[in-house]
């Protein structure tokens, strides 16, 4: 599969390629009260304390139909965030489902909420972070998940303009699994696999805008089950936006996942509109 490895590379590139670019006149002299100019200007991601909202909705979807093969899979996404100086909330929600010569492919639906303590810190730049998931997934054989947890995050980069963070911590997961068996006669076979496990999950997240017209997310995760590290799940997610008006953006994104407790794996690419206020 050569998605995880070129997402990787957009990952680690990124943020070098941010990081060296300055919009910084040399030319311009520097203010009289520097720390007026500071407080006023800064771009950090948390520089006030107003209550900011934000919505976003997107749909893609693709339909094939021929002599032969009939198909389609439609992907719908809805985000909803507050943010503050002193914390953010995020709630989100995906829901894919495809068919293929009306054999159902997906019917994947995912829900997560996560917060975010800017306040509360071990070291500078540090924060506490906090999450509660619910997944299912016919592709990665998941009949239901449920995941909680709580860890530290770091902001390496922190700017309106290209953020990089590393984050760290614990879940305890509960699953309820279509576990496939192979090499049994007359085909392969499944079984219910339900189970407890609390898993380490290492977050890495690399956000960039560029010109404020075009807009890079990148996502990736590794959770390793403790007590069976070969346990684990692998998640990546990347996606680029154009605006095309204030509240319109042209999107394309890209979502590879693997599971190794059931050996699933899904691709998905799709191309559609963005909603977001």
């Amino acid at each position: 599969m050569r998605f995880p490895g070129f997402f990787c590379l957009l990952i680690v590139i990124l943020p070098f390629f941010v990081v060296g670019q300055s919009s910084k006149d040399p030319g311009t002299p520097p203010p009289k009260d520097t720390s007026v100019l500071k407080k006023a200007t800064s771009d950090s991601l948390h520089h006030t304390d107003t209550t900011r909202y934000h919505f976003a909705y997107t749909g893609t979807g693709t339909i094939n139909n021929n002599n032969s093969l009939r198909s389609y899979v439609l992907n719908n996404a809805l985000k909803l965030s507050m943010a503050k100086k002193s914390a953010t909330v995020d709630f989100s929600n995906s829901w894919v489902y495809g068919k293929q010569n009306a054999v159902k492919t997906n019917d994947d639906y995912s829900s997560s909420l996560a917060f975010n303590l800017y306040k509360l810190r071990v070291l500078e730049h540090s924060y506490f972070w906090g999450m509660a998931n619910y997944n299912t997934s016919i592709p990665l054989l998941i009949n239901h998940q449920m995941q909680a947890g709580v860890g530290i995050g770091y902001n390496v980069l922190d700017k309106k303009t290209a953020t990089v963070i590393l984050s760290d911590g614990a879940l305890y997961e509960t699953n309820d699994l279509y576990d496939s068996l192979y090499g049994v006669p007359g085909g392969n076979i499944f079984r219910r696999d339900r189970y407890q496990t609390v898993r380490n999950s290492f977050r890495l997240l690399v956000h960039f805008v560029w010109l404020d017209k075009i807009t890079f997310d990148g996502t990736g995760y590794l959770q390793n089950a403790f007590r069976d590290w070969q346990d684990n799940i692998f998640r990546l997610n990347g996606s680029i936006s154009i605006k095309l008006y204030k509240w319109l953006n042209l999107n394309s994104s890209a979502a590879y996942s693997k599971f190794t407790r059931t050996r699933g794996t899904n691709t998905l690419i799709s191309f559609g509109l963005m909603v977001q206020h």
